[in-house]
């Protein structure tokens, strides 16, 4: 009986001591670490009520048919991949690590896919059933941005210029621009605002490749200065400013048949926007959504792809402060007459069906859900299924929605984050559900019976293992008296609401940002995690002008950025302070990016609230920002000089009082490292403590092994001046 009891207390003991903090390495390896389980890269057969994802090892590539009740079995593997390219290309060396994740279905039974061999790039489709390679065509591995055409040719970049490796081996050139300042078919134009991330799309036939031209010679060079040269070199950019002279942008259609080039006739002024490059399915025609520099007025124009010529105006958008396009549009199959467009103009991004005439037929909106994502059509191509917000922002939801009707259902319920897909012919989704209180849960579910398949139900990762801080998802007032904020609070471990705790606000408040989910972990990094273990509460708060929450929740920050997502923040400070365990005195701020702005914003407008600050990457003043963004939001300089200057922290610096860590990457490309530096500079003039760390070989964020330096900087520098 002894000692039954003696073994006990040592299990016991053994599974107390075993859980602990995460070490500061965990703040970056962490999430990959300590991941729920799940079916990874997951996604539908073709043309199957099967779903195939890759194995925990990502070795294999898994299959579960609802012929077979689901049963998990093997449908290919690494060694089998290797064997076949090996057996193809006896001369080539592959390294194989994992099964590739990032393919497309050509046929019910084979996979296409590039992947790297030592001497070349190779775009290969795969047959599944027999193991064998049914096509390739090989690039050099240097060849940058490639596409695929439905034809198996693959356009891709070599510099700035556009290449053609055909199917039967034979490469073409398409440009031969000897000009850097003219760059051809790259994915970076207009800094990849808009929504864009291609340079190159293949018409749906295979025979033409429209493309941006971008004439960047009349933008000034920027110096990046590389520090790892015996003697330092200096490597120019192109980055136009707020309010100064920006890259003209055109689009140019190939016709791989006729070897000629059209450019396609958007006319005057030529600093516009060139925007959601879509192809009729004919190949006849182009549409782009042609958008002033003003960034207030939208055109989506129709254009022949034979002469280039300008065919009509199908509709416009207006706005008071911006106008955003960022999704391309998709017809409906088998119809080419119609299409869906996307546009938060009424508030929130929805969908339209409209026709190629440029009437709308059916507004496609539901309620204030807002279309994250397009999933795609039904079997009979008579509704869509798309990913919605609800919630606040905090959910997101499965929907579908009729063409004709307009009828929308929701197919997902629980309350979190629903990551789903449904099968070719509508009868089954495929869900992966967590919320803060469900690390992670794949199933599919019926969607006539309602029937659920439980397919992984993940365990707690940290149990046993890490003491993880209480997390709590909470709803604050923002500062105009009615808009509902979300927001996220960390308790410190062994948290004892009798004693005082320094608070550490993780901000970021920009656009196209969202911080507080209802997801596991809630959105919280695991730094947040880590800072929290450390004896801080920390808080974040997602302020007026964050994403997901419709265009007129950042609409207020028009013309006057820092404003208002401060008032904000201010609300979610008073909160802070209205609780016991907080210690107002002890209350820091760090952020990145735009919430390395908001961090030193807080500090240097209300400097007695806050003692420490880190601000990552910070924009300092938005003059020193790019065109795109920039002007988005705040016109230019010239437009707008009262709010510039409101904005601008440089003349706030004198106000300063709170200890300051500015950390900057020295190779940053996207806040150039002339804010910080300015920044430093005026704090000198102002006698001003700071104090300031470069990174010199990293751009606008740090990562690999030195962002685990970066945390440990971070966490250092509040545990020396907050604690």
């Amino acid at each position: 009986m002894r000692k039954i009891i003696i073994s006990a207390f040592a299990l016991c003991f053994h599974l107390v001591s075993f859980s602990q903090n995460f070490t500061i390495e965990e703040t970056v390896t962490g999430p990959r670490k300590y991941a729920p389980e799940n079916a990874l890269f997951s996604q539908w057969k073709k043309n199957e009520n099967a779903i195939v994802y890759l194995s925990k090892d990502y070795q294999s590539l898994l299959e579960r048919n609802n012929s077979d009740n689901w049963k998990e079995k093997t449908l290919a593997s690494t060694s089998e991949l290797s064997k076949s390219l090996q057996e193809t290309f006896p001369n080539e060396q592959f390294e194989l690590r994992f099964f590739p994740y990032n393919f497309n279905w050509k046929t019910e039974e084979i996979i296409s896919f590039d992947i790297d061999g030592k001497d070349k790039k190779y775009f290969i489709q795969y047959d599944l059933k027999n193991q064998k390679i049914k096509k390739s065509v090989a690039t050099p591995t240097t060849a940058n941005e490639p596409i695929v055409s439905k034809n198996f040719d693959v356009a891709w970049l070599e510099d700035n210029n556009i290449k053609i490796t055909r199917q039967n081996g034979t490469t073409i050139s398409i440009t031969n621009d000897s000009n850097k300042g003219i760059v051809n078919g790259n994915s970076y134009v207009h800094r990849q605002e808009f929504g864009i991330n291609k340079g190159m799309w293949w018409n749906e036939t295979g025979n033409q490749l429209a493309y941006y031209r971008k004439d960047e010679t009349m933008v000034g060079d920027y110096p990046i200065i590389n520090w790892n040269e015996r003697e330092a070199v200096n490597n120019n950019i192109k980055y136009p400013m707020a309010g100064m002279k920006s890259e003209e942008v055109t689009l140019q259609i190939f016709n791989l048949e006729t070897q000629k080039t059209v450019q396609i006739q958007t006319g005057e002024p030529k600093e516009q926007y060139l925007t959601i490059v879509s192809w009729h399915p004919n190949g006849e025609n182009i549409f782009i959504g042609v958008l002033n520099r003003e960034q207030n007025h939208l055109k989506f124009n129709q254009y022949s792809t034979k002469t280039g010529a300008f065919i009509k105006t199908l509709f416009e958008e207006k706005a008071s402060t911006w106008v955003e396009p960022q999704h391309n549009i998709i017809f409906v199959p088998n119809n080419s007459e119609q299409f869906i467009y996307q546009t938060d103009n009424n508030g929130y991004n929805q969908m339209y069906l409209y026709s190629t005439s440029g009437k709308l037929i059916k507004d496609l909106g539901f309620q204030n859900v807002i279309v994250q994502d397009f999933l795609g059509f039904s079997s009979d191509n008579k509704s869509v299924y798309y990913t919605g917000i609800t919630n606040q922002g905090l959910d997101r939801q499965l929907f579908n929605v009729s063409l004709k009707s307009g009828k929308t259902t929701q197919l997902t319920s629980a309350s979190g984050t629903h990551i789903a897909s449904v099968s070719f012919d509508g009868k089954y989704i495929l869900d992966t559900f967590s919320n803060t209180e469900t690390p992670n849960k794949v199933e599919i579910i019926n969607t006539k019976t309602k029937e659920e398949t439980i397919l992984i139900n993940a365990a707690n990762p940290f149990t046993g293992k890490i003491d993880l801080p209480k997390m709590e998802i909470i709803s604050l007032i923002a500062a105009d008296g009615k808009t509902p904020l979300n927001g996220r609070i960390l308790y410190p471990t062994n948290f004892d609401p009798t004693q005082k705790y320094p608070v550490m606000i993780y901000v970021y408040g920009g656009s196209h940002a969202q911080l507080v989910t209802n997801k596991w972990l809630g959105g919280a990094g695991f730094f947040d995690y880590y800072m929290a273990q450390q004896g801080y509460v920390v808080f974040t708060l997602d302020n007026r002008g964050s994403d997901a929450r419709g265009k007129h929740f950042c609409d207020v920050n028009h013309r006057q950025l820092g404003i208002n997502e401060m008032a904000d923040q201010l609300k979610g400070v008073e909160f802070l302070k209205s609780k016991n365990f907080v210690d107002s005195n002890k209350i820091g701020v760090f952020g990145w990016s735009f919430g390395g702005f908001m961090t030193t914003s807080l500090l240097t407008t209300y400097p007695d609230m806050f003692k420490v600050g880190v601000a990552g990457g910070p924009v300092i003043d938005w003059k020193y920002y790019e065109v795109m963004y920039g002007e988005r939001y705040m016109d230019t300089p010239q437009e707008n000089p009262e709010g510039y200057e409101k904005a601008s922290l440089l003349n706030k610096a004198a106000n300063l009082k709170a200890r300051l860590l500015m950390i900057h990457g020295a190779q940053d490309p996207v806040v150039v490292q002339q804010n910080s530096m300015n920044f430093i500079e005026a704090c000198i003039k102002a006698g001003k403590p700071i104090d300031y760390f470069l990174y010199p070989n990293h751009e606008h964020n740090v990562r690999g092994t030195d962002r685990i330096h970066m945390y440990a900087k971070i966490a250092d520098y509040f545990n020396t001046f907050l604690k």
